[in-house]
């Protein structure tokens, strides 16, 4: 006759109020079942000290070992006999194992892809700023605990006109965002919290509801529905729970009044979805730990076009609240114990099949290179933000993209583990990128644009330049993804003429497969439109200017071709910001600092100073350093640069650098008032003169190459007017 063990972290089973129904069921199943908790193993004598229910009480009866064991207890209380439980595990096979919290199970449906599309964007919330960066793409987000039970300490916030609104349960609060920075940060003292976007399912009469999906194994080891119902929020909530005062309802009547004639394929489509989740997971579990599990509760919402969306997964739900299912319930787990205690041989030959399965699975990687004068580093952190949302990635390090990195990349890059390969490369000669594509060949290759930047070594001639970058075409995979800069005059240049895979284009100004348009300076970003996969979507980028808005681009348009969906990539767009490219540091007396001082061309110029401009309220200054590499063309472009900062409306100009008293003499030719323009070669003469002139409201733009450390600079109005 089998034996089962409940194992719980409470000594009494009358305090669990399910060991009843299991024992129970146990009994007219023809099984022996007994309750104990870690403290009573003994496994010298393999023996356990547990409690039997005879004659309507609990008594106690040493027992040997069980063949099975059905794991009832808090994973965090059993967490301090963890070696009691690790010891029995090795010895007796459970029923049920811990597919961890919410965070952890959409990490792994995330590595496993195939379900990844069904899951809400979702981002550890470390400080406030990963916060406002999610908000402001999303406008309305959830704030939940990551090991967050019965709908607890769920937040849902809006961004609003003057501030953001705050709803818990039934109740509405308003917060500046000041204010809103210091919940979060109180909330963020005492636990992990994530944040996702808001996606509502609405009945006919405005309430919020949710679809549980409870799925069980039964007596034959097979994946079975034990019920799917829908819950639905009282008038004025929007969290359906029932221990929030939610209700449920039977599935049919609320399909037939909701849907109509859609009412059939919706009750399908939940069906197959969660069978074939839970058949998913379990796959997982055997794949990462050599374990099965037995019992899953899935909370889908289901928006305007039918699509499902995965809220949460919860590893042993607990019973139905209605529909007199608890037996049900008890019954398949009692009849899987039996099957699990007299089927070992076949469960884990059963794993031993699915983890060869998965070794044996094999797929080529995309490995995606980027080439241009400007945009490289961005682009790549975009893409590679977007692609990390549900693969592993191997990334470049930022400005690491000359030959001898990618060397060291080739070295470094595992088929085994790695999903995606971005990198960069650079050039500064020809034959260069020749070089990067055979240490390693890009699958999909971008070139941002064709600019100035080192056009000094290929004589002044922008020909040459897009001869030297058009080596990536040449080089990388003939039948691969080719993405170019429509609205670049310069790009008309690259050698694309026998090249024979797919080219895909970018651009604002111009029609483009990936184009842009209501393009708007917002707090800390830019927003604007696009239509993607069919549909217009409204995106953020936290990083200023029109021309960071065409690196997104690129990366939307890598990731669309690999099947991301809109909101994996919108999420994926708020991306750890290379550093001071366009960074903002707010000081005293409302004065901001905007640091540039990565790289300095004429077309990067011209980008920030549109910047400057588009943020300004106030008094704009413009501290302008050195551009080199420009050849016979440094006369030309600091004249145009100078035309560029009088067009701008650019109150004060500050030049640092060999010959760039160039830039502001062309100024003022202009137009531009002499009594503003400044030119210095000693970095504390500037420093001091900063000191005299800035004040209230003003922004002023740092603007340079590594090379001159302008971040100098940065630094000294950083320190100098600190709040």
């Amino acid at each position: 006759m089998t034996i089962i063990g409940m194992l719980h972290h409470r000594k009494d089973p009358k305090t669990v109020i399910k060991s009843y129904a299991y024992a129970a069921v146990a009994k007219a199943e023809g099984i022996n079942f007994f309750y104990f908790s870690p403290a009573t193993v003994n496994f010298v004598n393999r023996s356990i000290k547990g409690k039997v229910y005879e004659n309507g009480i609990w008594q106690e009866r040493i027992m040997p070992f069980p063949d099975v064991i059905y794991n009832a207890g808090s994973p965090e209380k059993l967490a301090k006999s963890k070696k009691i439980i690790d010891r029995l595990k090795s010895e007796i096979p459970f029923t049920t194992n811990s597919i961890g919290n919410k965070w952890s199970i959409n990490e792994r449906l995330m590595e496993a892809k195939d379900f990844s599309t069904y899951l809400i964007p979702s981002e550890i919330v470390r400080n406030g700023e990963t916060f406002f960066k999610f908000i402001n793409s999303f406008q309305k987000v959830v704030f939940k605990p990551t090991d967050g039970r019965k709908g607890k300490g769920i937040y849902f916030i809006s961004k609003i006109k003057d501030g953001y609104e705050v709803r818990k349960d039934s109740n509405n609060s308003f917060y500046s965002k000041q204010q809103l920075n210091e919940f979060l940060t109180d909330k963020l003292s005492s636990g992990n919290f994530i944040v996702q976007p808001y996606i509502q399912s609405i009945t006919k009469s405005g309430q919020v509801y949710d679809f549980r999906l409870h799925v069980q194994k039964n007596g034959e080891g097979k994946w079975v529905i034990t019920t799917i119902y829908p819950r639905i929020a009282p008038k004025g909530s929007i969290i359906p729970n029932i221990n929030n005062g939610g209700f449920t309802n039977y599935l049919d009547p609320f399909l037939q009044q909701e849907f109509k004639e859609e009412a059939f394929n919706i009750r399908r489509t939940l069906e197959h979805f969660s069978l074939s989740l839970a058949s998913h997971l379990d796959e997982i579990q055997m794949v990462q730990f050599g374990e099965v599990i037995d019992e899953i509760g899935v909370d889908v919402g289901m928006d305007e076009d039918f699509k499902i969306w995965i809220y949460e997964v919860n590893w042993r739900p607990g019973c139905p609240p209605a529909f007199y299912l608890e037996l049900d319930v008890v019954i398949h787990s009692i009849q899987y114990a039996k099957y699990v205690a007299e089927n070992q041989a076949k469960i884990k030959r059963e794993i031993r099949i699915i983890k060869n399965k998965k070794i044996e699975e094999k797929v080529e990687i995309p490995i995606v290179a980027i080439t241009g004068s400007a945009g490289k580093t961005t682009s790549k952190a975009f893409l590679a933000s977007i692609l990390s949302k549900k693969w592993n990635i191997f990334e470049s390090k930022d400005y690491w993209n000359t030959t001898e990195h990618t060397k060291k990349h080739a070295e470094e890059i595992n088929n085994n583990h790695h999903e995606a390969v971005v990198l960069e490369y650079g050039m500064a000669y020809p034959g260069v990128i020749t070089e990067h594509c055979s240490i390693i060949q890009p699958t999909i290759s971008i070139v941002t644009n064709i600019g100035l930047a080192h056009v000094g070594n290929f004589d002044g001639d922008i020909k040459k330049v897009a001869h030297a970058k058009s080596e990536l075409i040449h080089g990388m995979d003939q039948k691969g993804i080719l993405i170019i800069n429509k609205d670049d005059e310069n790009s008309k240049y690259l050698e694309t003429q026998k090249f024979k895979g797919k080219i895909m284009t970018v651009g604002i100004k111009s029609p483009a497969d990936y184009r842009a348009y209501d393009i708007k300076y917002e707090d800390n970003g830019m927003s604007f439109k696009m239509k993607l996969q069919g549909q217009e979507i409204l995106l953020f980028i936290p990083i200023l200017g029109e021309h960071h808005v065409y690196n997104a681009l690129n990366a939307i348009a890598v990731a669309d071709h690999l099947g991301f969906t809109p909101m994996e990539i919108k999420a994926g767009l708020i991306f750890r910001k290379p550093p001071r490219r366009l960074t903002i540091y707010n000081c005293r007396d409302n004065i901001t600092v905007i640091d540039d001082t990565v790289h300095s061309h004429p077309q990067g110029v011209r980008a920030a100073l549109d910047v400057l401009s588009n943020i300004g309220k106030h008094r704009k200054i413009a501290i302008i350093g050195q551009m080199r590499e420009l050849g016979e063309l440094r006369e030309q472009e600091y004249c145009k640069v100078g035309e560029y900062v009088y067009e701008k409306g650019i109150d004060i100009l500050i030049t640092y650098g060999y010959r760039t008293e160039e830039i502001g003499n062309r100024a003022a030719v202009k137009g531009f008032s002499s009594t503003n323009i400044y030119h210095f070669i000693k970095k504390e003469e500037l420093h001091e003169l900063l000191k005299k002139i800035v004040k209230r409201d003003d922004t002023i733009l740092v603007k340079g190459a590594s090379k001159t450390n302008m971040f100098d600079t940065v630094q000294f109005l950083d320190q100098t007017f600190k709040e």
